[in-house]
């Protein structure tokens, strides 16, 4: 056989067709040998109880069923979607079957950004814009509901900036996103938020006299989007999440994932950014558009660390053309071989770690399980019981009623500032009349929680179990409640 042969017959493949397979299925793989990472967060107690809930009542709550604090008070379970399929996957598969469901969410959308930066840019730069992106997507991958819909937000957000790239007409096709994307996460408004940059960029590139016909080709996708993110049994109430959140205030500063970022030790996040003001002090710029859509995502990940998520997903796909551009890169084919040969590897891949997977006893954080504490104090029948702010999710979860948990937009800002100053002992008066005023029958809290070395020394109360997980003190004369 001549040379000339062996050359046709040795057909290169498109890069871009296999590495967001590749980078996907690595991906995947890595996540599941982590395990216990991907459960490490107490509100997936929660969720899957929530959807629990729903299933076996055949319908959504519209008011709180959890809490005693809470009972009875408006309250609408926006993740609903997520939660019934985590309920779901776990009533099959138990713990194992929640985290591959997770590390496969979060595969997917990292697989996707890979595919979308390869419209624009070459592997080795996409990979490097990747991996940043993992880097700050770390902290946050997490089975729960935001990581089922990050999949959805990274092809709602590349369908917009394709838009932008090639001067296209708004994206119909992708209107259906939204639907699935508001049953799943609260965080849809962003979608909405989204179409302004495009329609910006847009009326930028045309004369004045054309931005009429702009803002006609706009409007109509914009309200069909509006109207497709209220399609949830709450109509458009999800919508309002973040703003009930945001409207926190200061008890943000409580809650570990709605705090600013910290500078006070160099991490991923700071190395990231100092790196990227040192390519833009290379001489890269960007369009005033792009540049504000960074600036913004940039600002939300500085305000709250798990707006990080946003700003690793969203940001290269905003950046990817005009950096072609003026870097002169451009997505090209620069590997051989076969690409079904290559993407049925990966599938193998993704096959064998799912089942080595779901074999493994897979359980979630022991510091946010205080299953021993319950069952040895017999919490069950104490009576209202005052729980550490992490144990809630697993209060729900065993049936018992919380006095707090994870659902901030429930309970509000003063009653988390006053439960965190008061266990904290930052006002003991009041932590006393909290006692009293809930008429608590028990108490559950971490170890280190300030309020345990109180509770010991308070005639009323007396330890009745401890471990490294969970303290618990009664009331010595259980009819004083």
């Amino acid at each position: 056989m001549s040379d000339e042969v062996i050359l046709s017959a040795a057909k290169p493949f498109p890069a871009r067709a296999a590495l967001p397979w590749l980078v996907g299925a690595a991906v995947y793989a890595l996540l599941l040998t982590l395990g216990p990472r991907l459960l490490s967060d107490p509100d997936s107690y929660s969720h899957i109880a929530v959807g629990r809930w729903i299933m076996a009542h055949g319908a959504v709550p519209a008011s709180d069923p959890f809490s005693f604090s809470m009972y009875g008070a408006p309250w609408i379970s926006f993740e609903w979607l997520s939660e019934v399929i985590y309920a779901a996957v776990y009533a099959l598969s138990g713990w194992a079957g929640v985290g591959a469901l997770a590390a496969a969410a979060i595969a997917l959308a990292v697989g996707l950004l890979t595919h979308f930066l390869l419209r624009e840019l070459s592997p080795k730069l996409t990979l490097l814009m990747v991996m940043a992106a993992m880097m700050l997507l770390a902290p946050h991958m997490l089975a729960r509901p935001h990581v089922l819909a990050l999949p959805i937000m990274v092809a709602w957000a590349a369908a917009l900036v394709r838009c932008m790239d090639r001067r296209a007409p708004p994206p119909y096709l992708a209107l259906p996103l939204l639907v699935l994307w508001a049953n799943l996460h609260g965080s849809v408004v962003l979608a909405l938020g989204l179409i302004g940059p495009a329609v910006l960029e847009a009326l930028l590139d045309e004369k004045r006299s054309e931005w009429p016909r702009v803002l006609l080709r706009w409007l109509p996708f914009t309200v069909l989007a509006a109207a497709a993110c209220c399609l949830t049994p709450y109509g458009p109430g999800p919508l309002l999440i973040p703003l009930k959140t945001l409207g926190l205030g200061a008890a943000l500063g409580w809650i570990a994932e709605w705090r600013p970022q910290d500078f006070a030790h160099i991490g991923t996040f700071e190395f990231l950014l100092l790196a990227g003001i040192f390519a833009l002090s290379r001489g890269v710029t960007l369009p005033v558009v792009r540049a504000l859509v960074v600036l913004g995502l940039l600002h939300f990940a500085l305000a709250q660390v798990r707006n990080a998520d946003l700003l690793a997903m969203l940001a290269p796909l905003y950046l990817a053309a005009p950096l072609a551009r003026q870097l002169g890169e451009r997505a090209g084919d620069d590997a051989a071989g076969s690409v079904r040969a290559i993407n049925l590897t990966a599938l193998g891949v993704m096959i064998v770690a799912t089942a080595l997977a779901l074999v493994r006893d897979v359980r979630p954080a022991p510091n946010n399980t205080p299953e021993a504490a319950i069952a040895n104090a017999d919490l069950a029948k104490a009576g209202p019981v005052l729980n550490d702010y992490a144990f809630g999710g697993y209060l729900i979860f065993a049936g018992i009623s919380t006095f707090i948990d994870g659902r901030g937009e429930l309970y509000g800002g003063e009653f988390i500032a006053r439960y965190n100053r008061d266990v904290s002992l930052a006002d003991l008066p009041d932590f006393l009349k909290l006692l009293d005023q809930y008429k608590f029958g028990a108490t559950l809290l971490a170890p280190d929680t300030p309020a345990v070395a109180l509770l010991d020394r308070l005639p009323d109360w007396q330890r009745v179990y401890s471990d490294d997980v969970a303290v618990v003190h009664k009331r010595r004369d259980v009819s004083r409640k």
